[in-house]
């Protein structure tokens, strides 16, 4: 247990980031297999951009790294050209 006012204070703030870390990732995974399951190119290419600036986003902020966020674009796109 922490002996410390400021220690108390960070464990709060990190089970705060972690909670929302893991909203984000789960948006993000959810919104990567919305799109993976379209058979419709015109859709999937539309809801392309979104989840693109998503997965940005994310790899900006840390949340995930920025190798694994250009996998994952790169798979959508090839995905998508495949459709």
């Amino acid at each position: 247990m922490a002996n410390h006012k400021s220690a108390l204070k960070r464990i709060r703030a990190n089970n705060r980031k972690r909670l929302e870390n893991r909203y984000y990732a789960k948006t993000m995974r959810n919104s990567l297999k919305e799109i993976r399951l379209m058979s419709n190119k015109e859709e999937a290419s539309g809801k392309l951009s979104g989840v693109v600036s998503l997965i940005d986003k994310l790899a900006k902020k840390g949340i995930i790294h920025k190798n694994k966020a250009a996998n994952l674009k790169s798979g959508l796109m090839k995905k998508i050209n495949s459709l």
